[in-house]
């Protein structure tokens, strides 16, 4: 793409009369104008910009909202396509994008389309509730079967180099006890060693009967940490070292153990937004603890307490003094760079509770070691 045609695609259509000839009118870029004319036009609006009147055209017919998604799809690369349809939900409040099936079903499944399910969630009905939840179970299981394998390998033991195992696993192989089993059938002639038997280590289990309980703040910001908290409660759930509860809350608190296996279910029950009250959530988690000395909590919040902060730090004391290990999670997702209320975590690790931003994978060690 020439320098011009670059410029006149970012500039738009006022860009016409200082750059005739550009990609406004050139056949190879004009559909490209035409679909990101669609949504940044909206900018001019915004700014109250009067639309222009023209004379009639043969321009070709006006795009609607599924047209238009089947261009940009057909047009730009598919990173581009992510930008513009997150530019389209969260810049422009295109929200039509998911409350219309057809046009959801054209979107890309991806994290940032299941962030904006999840934040409209009471407005998804009928048809759409369906695709909706497809999409979400489509991410989730991408999402879990990134996750999976390096989890499940850090919570469940370490290789035992003193006894081998009949497992054919790959990350257990036994590359130099191969090599001795086998060295009585070396092949003097052609100098090469000929593998009669594979040697696999054998992985240590740990058998720990701790309770992990997940308190996850619904509130908006949160979304992408809800998100890994349901797929880290479904990994943990399938492990039958663990029992997991999860709590999620905003004012309310709502109990979605019965669902910690199934991370979709859990998904479409949460609903973002609304206030924060912290100390209520931690205070129903309290009632949910059995054994205080094997009992993990894991509260995964931004620290902005919209009740009391006196009742939050009381409650946290209480169980830190009953002995369960607690650690306060600021972000729990790929980034881990989260904004959160650094006073209130202060505060609350002054009592006990250990604060970090983790991603899964990170946080996966830390229970190693809590638990060890």
């Amino acid at each position: 793409m020439n320098p011009l045609d670059r410029w006149r695609l970012v500039l738009g259509r006022y860009a016409d009369r200082r750059l005739p000839g550009a990609a406004g009118g050139s056949s190879g870029y004009a559909r490209m104008d035409r679909a990101l004319d669609y949504l940044y036009g909206r900018e001019y609006k915004g700014r109250g910009l009067r639309q222009e009147l023209g004379p009639g055209s043969l321009d070709p017919s006006q795009l609607t909202l599924v047209t238009w998604l089947n261009e940009v799809r057909e047009l730009f690369p598919q990173d581009t396509v992510e930008v513009i349809e997150k530019h389209a939900l969260d810049r422009y409040g295109m929200t039509e994008l998911v409350t219309d099936p057809r046009t959801l079903e054209r979107l890309e499944p991806n994290q940032q389309l299941l962030r904006t399910l999840l934040t409209l969630r009471g407005h998804l009905k009928g048809e759409v509730l369906e695709v909706a939840r497809r999409i979400v179970r489509k991410v989730v299981e991408e999402l879990k079967r990134k996750l999976e394998s390096e989890i499940r390998q850090t919570l469940t033991g370490r290789l035992n180099r003193f006894r081998h195992s009949p497992m054919a696993i790959a990350q257990n192989f036994d590359a130099a006890g191969t090599v001795r089993r086998n060295l009585k059938h070396y092949d003097a002639e052609r100098g090469k060693l000929v593998i009669d038997q594979v040697r696999f280590f054998e992985r240590n289990t740990r058998r720990l009967p701790w309770d992990i309980i997940l308190c996850v703040d619904q509130s908006g910001s949160m979304a992408d940490s809800v998100i890994h908290s349901a797929v880290m409660a479904g990994i943990l759930a399938g492990l039958p070292a663990f029992r997991v509860k999860i709590v999620v809350f905003d004012t309310n608190v709502v109990d979605l153990t019965g669902h910690s296996h199934d991370p979709v279910e859990m998904l479409m029950r949460v609903q973002l937004g609304g206030g924060t009250d912290i100390a209520q959530a931690v205070r129903y988690c309290a009632q949910l603890v059995e054994n205080p000395h094997r009992t993990v909590m894991v509260l995964i919040t931004d620290f902005c307490e919209g009740a009391s902060p006196g009742e939050l730090v009381r409650a946290v004391k209480q169980l830190a003094e009953a002995r369960v290990r607690l650690i306060g999670l600021a972000s729990l997702d790929g980034q881990s760079d989260p904004v959160y209320d650094r006073q209130m975590a202060e505060r609350l690790a002054a009592c006990g509770m250990e604060i970090a931003a983790l991603t899964p994978q990170r946080l996966a060690q830390w229970l190693v070691k809590v638990i060890s």
